[in-house]
């Protein structure tokens, strides 16, 4: 069964940096797509960035020129760099896997992670 396993989340002051990892287990990167998601509290869950198996690279508004996503096929990683941090990027991020690109862009994967906590504050 695929595994998705989120890390490098944490408490850091505006203006800061955090590097998220995604580790996948039971599949391969080169077959499948990654999104990286976060949901704030009272708020609904939103698309950061997404990965495609061919690379093809997409961010949300809100975080374009501060985050990069990238990753590791002979590692199974998948990173989310997040600089300049903002008290708005506070968040449960996710990672989640799917073979269809179509439903990472629509946020209906087949395979999401437990999530790691993004606190951005003073």
């Amino acid at each position: 069964q695929v595994q998705l396993v989120e890390s490098g989340g944490g408490l850091v002051n505006p203006g800061g940096s955090l590097r998220l990892s995604c580790a996948a287990s039971r599949f391969t990167l080169d077959y499948y797509n990654i999104g990286w998601f976060r949901q704030a509290p009272g708020k609904e869950r939103e698309g950061v960035s997404y990965i495609s198996f061919t690379d093809d690279l997409y961010y949300a508004n809100s975080v374009k020129g501060r985050f990069t996503i990238s990753k590791d096929n002979a590692l199974n990683m998948v990173y989310l760099q997040m600089n300049s941090l903002r008290p708005e990027d506070t968040a449960m991020y996710y990672c989640a896997a799917d073979r269809d690109i179509g439903r990472i862009l629509a946020g209906h994967c087949d395979h999401w992670g437990q999530g790691t906590q993004v606190t951005v504050s003073s």
